[in-house]
């Protein structure tokens, strides 16, 4: 009970809010294959995942890729066994593929914001865009059809190298790297430990409206997607949720620490609050997997 009323009254801590920004539309999408060593014992095996920064006239978003496909299978599965349940019942067994943490910027602002989920919620952290100092250099390479131009610097601990594109004149760029008179299209800190490779550029197209399941399918059936309200929004649209968690990185941090410590007693909390359909009470049991170690994180302290 104490551990229920302590993750309660983490969460009534947190009001809801959204954060007062231009909606934008992607016109290409850049992939990257981003790579990082976090455990120096073990180089071998650095973490990776397929990224992917969806690129506005005004803004941009960097996503998982990984975690994009995932979401579309889970919502196929989801609709299939729908199709095929007379009472509505699903099993889906969700492998948690691709980091859920999204970055938002709006240079014209001069803003960054950060999307965090935790479970069914969507967080939203919101700082500054960081001012980088950029050196640019006269090196030049092509990323096929792309002609980049060299530019180095320091931030967060790690002199970083990077290639953009003046043709691409939006001062955006993967994670929170920005700042430089045209599109990131590939970076990498000195040791190799942090690279954002590019992959390939696509132009964005946007999706088919969702179909939606009807109403009165299966009454009193909910279906929550983890992860936030922005799971059915095409992603070409540049939008934070608009039911996002405005929070602060303090805050965030007591929430997935309480998750972590006592995952079963903070998804009864989130349920509590929940409004109920006419259906039965939810009963959902989660288990948190052990976290790799992490000892060389991607942002250093600086000496």
């Amino acid at each position: 009970m104490k551990k229920y009323f302590a993750v309660s009254v983490i969460l009534a801590g947190i009001t809801q809010a959204a954060i007062a920004q231009k909606t934008d539309t992607a016109q290409i999408l850049v992939h990257y294959k981003f790579t990082h060593v976090r455990d120096t014992t073990n180089r071998a095996n650095a973490y990776s995942e397929n990224m992917v920064l969806f690129v506005g006239a005004n803004a941009s978003s960097y996503k998982s890729y990984d975690r994009q496909l995932q979401n579309a299978l889970f919502k196929k599965q989801i609709q299939e066994q729908l199709a095929n349940s007379p009472d509505g019942r699903v099993k889906i067994q969700q492998k948690n593929t691709g980091s859920g943490t999204d970055y938002y910027q709006f240079p014209g602002d001069k803003k960054l914001v950060r999307k965090e989920p935790i479970l069914m919620n969507t967080y939203l952290i919101d700082d500054e865009l960081p001012a980088i100092n950029w050196h640019i250099g006269r090196d030049t390479v092509s990323f096929g059809e792309l002609h980049c131009q060299k530019a180095t610097c320091h931030f967060k601990g790690r002199d970083y190298t990077a290639w953009f594109c003046p043709d691409l004149p939006v001062h955006v760029g993967p994670w929170k790297l920005n700042g430089l008179p045209g599109v990131i299209i590939e970076a990498y800190d000195a040791k190799k430990e942090v690279v954002f490779k590019f992959d390939r550029v696509e132009k964005a197209v946007l999706a088919a409206p969702a179909v939606r399941q009807p109403a009165d399918v299966h009454p009193g059936l909910t279906v929550v997607t983890m992860g936030g309200d922005d799971a059915d929004m095409d992603p070409n649209i540049i939008q934070l949720p608009t039911k996002g968690i405005k929070t602060s990185d303090k805050e965030y941090e007591k929430l997935r620490d309480a998750m972590r410590k006592d995952p079963n007693a903070f998804v009864q909390s989130m349920l509590a609050s929940m409004p109920v359909n006419g259906g039965p009470k939810a009963n959902i049991n989660i288990k948190v997997l052990p976290q790799p170690p992490i000892n060389n994180p991607i942002e250093l302290p600086e000496k």
